[in-house]
């Protein structure tokens, strides 16, 4: 199986590339590039700018977290407070719940920053076109410029092996050029050395978010005693011209041959990184700084062309999964004529797949923090909602494509922030709720952040939220289930599954028959019409928070028989929730009951769909195991209708395909993939009143700009080709009629299994299926109503029988 090479003759090596006729005016027209710690979005042209950020670099202090907690229950908040709200909502008295509920809040989760700006101006030059070209297969930026008397070309790369990013400019003809580096943070100076230049970066250490409003200070930085938020960016240069130092920067003259490169550290990474607290508060600045400059100068000792080789033989290891849907992949298409513009829905869906891997391979490594709301890309000191970690939709959905694409060294970081919140987590379950185990709730950050938000006056709708840390557990599960790795489940899975599950056993309470409910409760982010008439968002046992525990519960008991674990006294404890745990009710118009009561929504058409988790991103709602409660699930997707903005187009990608209603999948990547044509930099309503789309860049707007959807959309497209939910693997079970032709390779399949699928005039025409682990796979594989049991032997692969061979058992197996 091979895909099939595009007609167009400007492809590199089969590489699919994005290509733009100008260089970038606006941030929403650059093009990111990446390592996980180091990101840059760049403009291109004769004055290109790289917008620069280090993904350890926030606003905020490793104690942060401690000192929030101690202040909130110092205020009143605590295990007799919330008894005071559950009894107020056994009462009916929302109003009171809502106002108790108030001294839970403590502050807001700290800002996303910007680390600066990388200027690199080429005198007397003008872009060819097209001016940019971004290789996804390479991660590489790729330039041409016309300069007097030859041509300039330049390649961009951030590279994760040598931690810096690269810019390589070879010239026929001499050039002179210019290089910056400037931040819009405080700063303690540029220094230029022999060679190089390192910029010192002081980050506030509080922000609050954009949505608080106009604030006298809303970035507050550190007096002498306080918390040193200290990075620093430092540049090597080599070149065959002659360097001449200038006010911001350097000079060079007579030049053939530049290049560049860029590192950066800071104290936050020592502490991300496990370092003990004597350790990070005493690094000095000149560590980091020397830190930072070490990296760049070791990449300038080296050959450019070694380290490209380098950076992309990294990049391709990452992730095996390739997507020609329609059968076109290879070759360079314009951003704007072939994609924003386009009419070619199964190529813009190719490419919009692949777009998304690029993405999360670019901002997720292992070592850097977890993938944030816009990924490692942020060029604004109050960026929206903090560009922090909103774990009750868009942080789980960064994270669904990497065990689908085989993106294990991506997921990494999500599992490291995980741990970080177990431990914040332990201490605000205790403190809070009296509970086992550990909790965390609508919104994280670097440092762990585990409280709920809003200073006392957050709605409760999207900070009284207590199912963070479980339903991000899920995501952990599934990169068990499809990696099938049980050594990663004993060692760093499972410690952070057992300690939501004992917070959850905890945080259940039975009602007046006995049965199992949560309380107080809310569905992210919707409210509906209380008894006195007003809206709330505070009830008892929202569909979703049933949903989330019964998967967790669950899948605790498949961990505790997959590692044998000695532990009758939980597991005894997990079976009996499970069976007391009350139903997911079904509403009068047979829809999904999103409350434990048949209550009327503010938003009907609302952007969440929680009440349906359980249909996926999980697998609790079945066809076969639950038929009416997905019935009803099916009925309130219905009720919801189209789409909202991105990561909530992407989510109903997914739940369509998963549903197995390829049509409207394919309606809905169609409206997601139209371009967005308003002002980007505006923050639209949230009610859904103002769609979305792709800006010119391709990244996702709501707008602002999320990456959620972006990283969204290729789980949700691998969904409509394979799935293997429930113990059986399907095959096509999506597929529009119109998308007669394509070919998806390396799709992770539960267990441990990649299938490689391919169709032809809309019947599958070969199924592969590889065994990455070294013992045999048994499973169920299902097409087009048939089904068959097949074995992969250990390490090995096997050709799933199609067409009129269907039902007469494997074949080709080697």
């Amino acid at each position: 199986m091979s895909l099939s090479a595009a007609e167009n003759p400007s492809s590199a090596a089969g590489n699919l590339r994005l290509s733009w006729a100008a260089p970038a005016t606006r941030w929403e027209e650059a093009a990111p590039l990446g390592n996980g710690r180091i990101g840059a979005m760049a403009f291109g042209g004769a004055d290109a700018r790289y917008a620069l950020n280090d993904s350890t670099l926030w606003s905020g202090t490793p104690d942060g977290p401690a000192r929030a907690l101690r202040d909130v229950i110092a205020a009143g908040a605590g295990p007799a407070r919330l008894a005071e709200v559950r009894a107020a909502l056994d009462a009916d008295d929302v109003r009171r719940a809502e106002d108790l509920l108030m001294a839970f809040e403590g502050p807001y989760s700290q800002e996303y920053l910007p680390l600066g700006d990388l200027h690199v101006r080429i005198t007397d030059a003008q872009p060819d076109d097209p001016a940019r070209i971004l290789d996804l297969d390479d991660a590489v930026l790729l330039e041409t410029l016309r300069i007097p008397g030859g041509t300039l070309r330049r390649r961009s790369w951030v590279s994760a092996p040598a931690q810096v990013l690269v810019i390589e400019i070879e010239a026929d003809a001499e050039f002179t050029a210019s290089v910056a580096l400037t931040t819009p943070l405080h700063t303690d100076g540029l220094v230029v050395r022999d060679g190089g230049m390192t910029l010192g970066v002081v980050a506030p250490i509080d922000g609050a978010p954009l949505h608080e409003g106009p604030l006298q200070t809303p970035l507050r930085y550190a007096d002498d005693e306080g918390y040193d938020a200290f990075a620093a960016a430092s540049v090597a240069w080599r070149t065959d011209g002659r360097v001449e130092v200038t006010a911001d920067g350097v000079a060079v003259h007579g030049a053939r041959r530049l290049l560049i490169f860029l590192s950066s550290s800071s104290r936050a990474a020592s502490w991300w990184a496990g370092a003990s607290e004597e350790e990070w508060r005493n690094v000095s600045r000149e560590t980091i700084r020397n830190r930072a400059a070490e990296q760049a100068d070791a990449a300038a000792r080296r050959e450019a062309s070694a380290l490209f080789d380098e950076h992309v033989a990294d990049r391709r290891k990452l992730t095996r999964a390739r997507f020609a849907i329609g059968g076109r992949r290879e070759g360079t298409w314009d951003v704007e004529r072939d994609l924003l513009r386009g009419d070619d829905l199964a190529l813009k869906t190719t490419v919009i797949a692949e777009f998304g891997a690029y993405l999360l391979a670019s901002c997720s490594r292992a070592g850097s923090p977890a993938a944030n709301l816009q990924g490692i890309w942020n060029a604004e000191l109050r960026p929206a909602w903090s560009s922090n970690y909103t774990i009750n939709i868009n942080t789980e959905m960064n994270y669904w494509a990497a065990p689908v694409l085989g993106l294990d060294d991506s997921f990494e970081p999500l599992l490291a922030l995980v741990e970080k919140l177990a431990e914040n987590g332990a201490d605000v379950a205790r403190e809070l709720y009296g509970a086992r185990g550990w909790v965390a709730h609508h919104n994280s950050d670097v440092w762990g952040w585990a409280l709920p938000v809003g200073d006392g006056h957050g709605a409760p709708s999207w900070a009284i939220w207590m199912m963070g840390g479980v339903w991000l557990t899920h995501n952990l599960w599934d990169a068990y289930e499809f990696g099938g790795d049980r050594d990663l489940l004993r060692a760093r899975i499972w410690p952070v599954l057992r300690g939501a599950v004992e917070f959850t056993l905890d945080w259940l309470v039975p009602d007046a028959d006995g049965r199992l409910r949560t309380s107080p409760s809310t569905s992210p982010e919707n409210s509906f019409f209380a008894s006195d008439g007003e809206g709330t968002a505070i009830g008892l046992t929202s569909a979703s928070d049933l949903l989330l525990v019964q998967g967790l519960l669950e899948r605790a008991l498949q961990a505790i028989d997959a590692l044998d674990l000695d532990d009758p006294t939980l597991a005894a404890e997990i079976t009996s929730a499970l069976g007391a745990l009350a139903p997911v009710g079904i509403r009068a118009d047979g829809r999904i009951s999103e409350w434990s009561a048949d209550v009327v929504e503010v938003e009907p058409l609302h952007r969440h769909l929680t009440p349906v988790l359980g249909m996926y991103p999980l697998e609790v709602t079945t066809r076969e195991r639950t038929p009416e409660l997905f019935d009803a699930g099916i009925r309130l997707l219905d009720a919801r209708g189209p789409g909202a903005m991105g990561w909530s187009w992407a989510w109903k990608i997914a739940l369509r395909a998963r549903i197995g209603d390829g049509e409207t999948a394919a309606s809905l990547l169609d409206e997601a993939l139209t371009p967005f044509d308003g002002d980007a930099t505006r923050h639209g309503p949230v009610d859904g009143s103002e769609w979305g789309g792709l800006l010119p860049n391709l990244f996702s707007t709501h707008p602002p700009f999320q990456i959620d959807a972006n990283l969204g959309f290729p789980a949700a497209i691998a969904e409509m080709f394979v799935q293997s939910h429930g113990g059986v693997v399907r095959l096509l079970p999506a597929l529009p009629a119109a998308w007669t032709t394509g070919e998806v390779q390396g799709i992770g399949v539960r267990t441990g299994l990649v299938a490689d699928v391919a169709w032809s005039e809309g019947h599958l025409t070969e199924a592969i299926l590889h065994n990455r682990l070294a013992e045999d796979r048994t499973v169920d594989v299902e097409h087009d109503g048939h089904r068959v049991t097949l074995t992969v032997p250990a390490g090995g692969t096997l050709s799933v029988p199609v067409g009129a061979d269907a039902l007469s058992g494997a074949v080709d197996a080697r």
